[in-house]
């Protein structure tokens, strides 16, 4: 047996193996999956603009009059006038001086935290960070101090130990503001006042917040009554609008030090005229249409409350991402299969995702989901739950415990007391991360 088949069997022993599923047709609220239709509950597509007829014929628009592709980096000769104009349209709606477009938000983490960061500074990354950006703190070489989970105290003692210290470089401070595993938003207040207090940067990723929270859908910094207190917002196309690529936004003085600074914007070729042609109809329609964020919060309350019909222990708010943790890696996925079974497409989230012993249903609503077909969706996780023996009762948001909630309880989208990373100690600059109690 050669290596790579040693680490795949080792992988598929572990339970932990991974294959694609194929999706016939456009990202809406049905697809037919491998030849079978089903309710689709877990695309980020929230506010169902990714096949939207006017995001569609503008995106076939755009590759008409500008290309398929930009044909070079942004630095070269990939910049066009479209480009120019989203990312004008994207400041506006964030309310920032400067917007700057990437291809990916993956690419934008790791040229964002790179360019603030790097040996001799210290980053300070939320426990349950998106991957992208675990990878943009290891890339910088910076020292990485990973503090618990949405838990100001333990960042605030990270920030005064930092400072502490005689010779100690930048410091930044890097978060998500809803953590797409869990759907608990960030404590983005906290967060940017311990920046202020200890002379540090704060990188806030807005993926799955734009479109989904505050008004008119310009994300959590901006319902925290934050925007242009955070320096640098990181965003994506690729979600609640329905297209592909991130932007990050920030001062025109940050902007034009990025164009400098970020190597993935450097070094790769300029996002593709149809996914600029096709954000700028998702914003416009966004823009022209606060409502569908209304929708997403209406789909996310009956979705949770038919899940609390069932019995299983979700909270009741209004957050697009419903996490029902399963536990172990093999129930995850078989629950998954079953729930396929009933017409119901959640995909089962496992390891390294997720911490160990936390695998899960990871469910999304969209602004298009109807009530009825999300309450028979709850109806169907319930069913197939039952049918594997478990119950619905220990399965949920690890903060809401096995006790399940009530349609209508006013909890709120607060932390869902996922495992943070064990505190260690501090390491050496390495390309890892460091852990520190």
């Amino acid at each position: 047996m050669s290596e790579l088949e040693q680490r795949l069997a080792e992988i598929e022993r572990l339970g932990l193996g991974r294959r694609f599923r194929l999706v016939s047709g456009p990202q809406g609220p049905h697809v037919v999956l491998e030849g079978k239709p089903v309710l689709l509950l877990c695309s980020n597509n929230y506010l169902g603009l990714a096949d939207h007829p006017k995001v569609r014929e503008a995106a076939a628009e755009a590759a008409m009059q500008w290309g398929v592709g930009a044909g070079a980096s942004r630095l070269v000769s990939g910049t066009m006038t479209i480009h120019r104009r989203l990312e004008e349209r994207l400041a506006a709606f964030e309310g920032s001086e400067a917007c700057l477009l990437f291809g990916s938000g993956y690419l934008a983490n790791l040229g964002v935290i790179g360019a603030l960061a790097g040996p001799g500074d210290t980053i300070f990354s939320d426990a349950l960070n998106h991957a992208s950006i675990i990878d943009g703190c290891r890339a910088s070489r910076a020292e990485v101090v990973v503090y618990r989970h949405c838990d100001c105290d333990h960042l605030e003692r990270c920030l005064r130990r930092d400072a502490d210290r005689t010779g100690s470089g930048r410091r930044v401070v890097v978060t998500d503001s809803v953590f797409s595993m869990d759907g608990d938003v960030a404590p983005l207040a906290q967060i940017v006042e311990l920046a202020r207090t200890y002379d540090a940067r704060v990188i806030v990723d807005e993926a799955h917040a734009t479109g989904a929270l505050g008004e008119g859908g310009r994300g959590a910094i901006a319902q925290a009554g934050l925007q242009g207190e955070v320096d640098v917002l990181i965003g994506t196309l690729g979600k609640a609008l329905g297209s592909y690529g991130a932007y990050a936004c920030a001062s025109e003085q940050m902007v034009r030090y990025l164009v400098n600074a970020a190597r993935p914007l450097i070094f790769s070729t300029a996002p593709s005229p149809p996914s600029v042609g096709g954000a700028l109809a998702a914003l416009d329609l966004l823009e022209e249409g606060p409502e569908r964020v209304e929708r997403l919060h209406e789909a996310a309350h009956a979705l949770r409350g038919g899940l609390a019909q069932e019995g299983f222990a979700v909270e009741q708010s209004d957050m697009h991402i419903v996490p029902l943790v399963v536990g172990e890696s093999r129930a995850a996925v078989g629950l998954c299969e079953a729930a396929l079974g009933h017409g119901v497409f959640a995909q089962a989230i496992r390891p390294p995702t997720v911490p160990a012993g936390t695998s899960r249903l990871r469910l999304a609503t969209m602004a298009t989901h109807t009530t009825v077909e999300l309450r028979q969706a709850a109806q169907a996780l319930g069913a197939a739950a039952r049918e594997l023996g478990l119950d619905p009762r220990a399965l949920g948001s690890e903060r809401a415990g096995s006790e399940p909630l009530s349609p209508g309880s006013g909890a709120g989208p607060t932390g869902s007391g996922a495992s943070p990373a064990d505190p260690g100690s501090r390491s050496a600059p390495k390309p890892r991360l460091a852990r520190v109690a």
